[in-house]
């Protein structure tokens, strides 16, 4: 199966929440970067939130102050909380995750999740 499966979409009203989860399903030897796109019909994947492995976040000014994404390094698990969701937050969200597979190499492999959708009622 693919190595990251996410979770957590559904749907919600304005200023209601939500929470993506997004795990690797398969043994790693280490994660770097974990982040969160989404994407909307006609758009290109656009960038939502950035987690490095000590926890520095970066996020798009969009979501700035509603979303807050987390990591838990032991279940190389990757958290994106939505909070008082707007109507232009309904996408399709796509975790990443930047895998290091084996502790004799430093490259990174980039994986994404399926995607989860995240419909907010307008």
């Amino acid at each position: 199966q693919a190595p990251l499966v996410e979770s957590g979409g559904g749907l919600a009203l304005p200023g209601g929440s939500l929470r993506l989860s997004c795990a690797v399903t398969g043994r790693v030897f280490r994660v770097n970067r974990m982040a969160w796109y989404r994407q909307t019909p006609g758009n290109q994947r656009e960038l939502v939130a950035t987690i490095t492995p000590d926890g520095r976040t970066t996020y798009a000014d969009s979501v700035k102050g509603r979303f807050t994404i987390s990591r838990d390094n032991a279940k190389n698990t990757v958290y994106l909380q939505l909070d008082h969701l707007k109507s232009e937050d309904t996408a399709v969200y796509y975790c990443y995750q930047e895998i290091q597979y084996y502790k004799v190499s430093y490259d990174y492999v980039k994986e994404w999740g399926q995607g989860t959708t995240v419909t907010v009622f307008s």
